[in-house]
């Protein structure tokens, strides 16, 4: 198991490229699976997560060829069902989240989607209803075979319906999409999700010769189609790197660039960072954060605390949560972050609170911040990543503390950061990675 050692205390100053999307990567690797033409995606994170899911489509006999770094051709012309029934697809299936989203792709062309039930981050529950209702909405037969925790889904042909959504998944509505495209007449989500990646990977399908309207919204109209053609692809960069970039530089008192944002599809994520106390300056592309000595967070017109809560797209993404709360404990005044959708997610704030941070745990998905402004440096501490995001907000803690900081169970960032030691390092940071 490989941990980070990072001495605290150095300033940050340079050029960064945000990496690919691991979210939409993982939405549009899927994708492949509906056509038997050539598609090629640029811009993918070369991450665990990613990587996980690219060797279980070449299991499945999915053709995978590595073009450059972060560019992927993939052919699905040879696609072995029989691998869905072994024993290692419910081992690697197992082992990975984003598995969940062959599932559509696979209903929709081949008839048939399985799948155990799948892993990931240990942030609460994550319910797989959405997926499954929308599948049977469709027409497809469910089945789970609770001694296995295997999921499966057959039907002859998918027929378009009209379906409002429980909730607005991301992986759900990505997958009911992909197994729309190919069904019998026309499908409305209605209460679809509508982030950045879901409009990536609609327009890629539309690409691809699907029939999509709707994009951006919280209402698709799918009309099916008989087939759909290869294409060729470029991921978002990662708007949570980006976060994490932003809310790093702050509390390092570094002095950064981010190149090549595609800041319009960063939706209200500069502006809640903004309201910390960062200052930050959009420069066409590119955003640059300049050294802040100081960053005093804003409070409500009646002088009330702020409250940074996550919501659904276009409200603030639930995976920076955790940056703006460790960026919050060197800010000038009080924060309520309210995690309202993973009831796990701010348990790594003990870690916080042991390197000196002043927090206050309401309950499983509140916590008060009061920024130490400075005035006291957290302290390097021993301490392990439960999951990516809270991974990533210790290690900006551990890089802006006094002494030198252990994080063990570094895998968890990897899943989601692509050689982020490498990268920062090269602005100045010092994190070694011990094997």
């Amino acid at each position: 198991m490989a941990v980070f050692e990072i001495e605290g205390g150095h300033k940050l100053k340079g050029e960064i490229i945000p990496q690919g999307a691991k979210n939409e990567a993982l939405q549009v690797i899927c994708a492949v699976l509906l056509t038997s033409d050539e598609v090629i995606i640029e811009n993918i994170p070369e991450i665990r997560d990613v990587l996980k899911l690219i060797e279980l489509l070449q299991n499945l006999g999915v053709t995978v060829n590595r073009i450059e770094r972060g560019k992927f051709s993939f052919k699905s012309n040879n696609v072995d069902l029989a691998f869905l029934d072994s024993p290692e697809f419910k081992k690697q299936g197992a082992a990975l989240r984003g598995s969940i989203m062959i599932v559509g792709p696979l209903l929709s062309r081949f008839g048939k989607g399985y799948i155990p039930s799948p892993g990931g981050d240990k942030i609460g529950r994550r319910r797989l209803d959405t997926h499954f209702e929308g599948f049977i909405n469709l027409g497809a037969k469910f089945e789970y075979l609770a001694d296995q925790n295997f999921y499966q889904v057959q039907s002859e042909k998918l027929q378009g319906c009209y379906m409002h959504l429980d909730e607005a998944s991301v992986t759900g509505t990505a997958n009911i999409l992909m197994a729309a495209v190919l069904a019998n007449g026309e499908t409305t989500i209605y209460n679809a999700a509508c982030e950045p990646y879901l409009q990536q990977l609609c327009t890629m399908l539309n690409h691809m010769g699907a029939k999509i309207e709707g994009i951006g919204s919280n209402k698709l109209i799918i009309q099916g189609v008989t087939s759909l053609n290869g294409c060729t692809h470029r991921c978002l960069p990662d708007m949570i790197e980006i976060g994490s970039f932003i809310g790093m530089a702050a509390i390092t008192q570094s002095e950064i660039t981010l190149k090549n944002c595609r800041v319009d599809m960063l939706g209200i994520i500069p502006k809640m960072f903004e309201r910390l106390g960062i200052k930050l300056e959009i420069r066409g592309d590119d955003i640059h954060i300049p050294e802040n000595e100081h960053y005093e967070i804003d409070s409500f017109i009646d002088g009330s605390i702020l409250t940074i809560s996550d919501q659904i797209w276009p409200g603030f993404t639930p995976d920076l949560i955790s940056i703006a709360l460790v960026t919050a404990t060197q800010a000038r005044g009080t924060v309520l972050i309210h995690q309202k959708m993973f009831e796990s997610r701010l348990f790594f704030v003990d870690n916080l609170i042991d390197m000196g941070a002043q927090i206050i745990l309401c309950d499983p998905h509140r916590a008060t911040v009061i920024g130490l402004d400075r005035r006291t440096k957290l302290k390097g501490i021993t301490m392990s990543s439960p999951d990516i995001r809270a991974g990533v907000a210790l290690l900006i803690a551990a890089m802006s503390a006094k002494g030198k900081s252990t994080i063990k169970n570094i895998e968890q960032i990897d899943r989601g950061y692509e050689r982020i030691e490498e990268r920062l390092n090269a602005l100045g940071a010092v994190i070694k990675r011990i094997n």
